[in-house]
């Protein structure tokens, strides 16, 4: 995904609200730079709320069954926000923009970046994408390197 600018960011942010966002720009990467968004905006508590209703309506609309298989995932949304706030309480005052270009360089960004906090196991686990489980391996904090 390449750099975007604050104004590129919030109409990301819109598509993804109206769920006019297709399934193939639905990536990794643009979870991370959409609950980036939001976070910064709305700061954790509230952004888990609006990501985890936003996540599961784009789903739907992308025709992805939200069950104990597949779709929205609980325990990956709320650490990767936690996470988030805390890579974000590390720069404050930085603009959304320059917040999601750091993160989106950081080994957050990495697919298997909770695999540090979580055994496969455990984060796989149908009670990991129903509700919160707390991480197995490592405390859930991100500490600046």
């Amino acid at each position: 995904m390449p750099r975007l600018t604050a104004a590129e960011l919030d109409e990301l942010v819109e598509r993804f609200r109206a769920r006019t966002l297709p399934k193939s720009e639905w990536t990794h990467r643009t979870h991370l730079t959409v609950g980036t968004w939001h976070v910064h905006r709305y700061g954790a508590e509230e952004a888990l709320g609006l990501l985890r209703s936003g996540i599961t309506r784009l789903n739907e609309a992308h025709g992805t069954v939200n069950s104990d298989t597949s779709g929205y995932h609980e325990t990956i949304t709320r650490a990767y926000v936690r996470l988030i706030a805390d890579f974000l309480a590390a720069r404050p005052g930085v603009p959304v923009a320059d917040g999601v270009d750091a993160l989106l360089a950081s080994p957050l960004a990495a697919r298997t970046a909770l695999f540090q906090y979580y055994s496969e196991a455990r984060l796989m686990s149908v009670s990991a994408r129903r509700g919160w489980l707390e991480p197995d391996l490592a405390p859930l904090r991100y500490l600046p390197s």
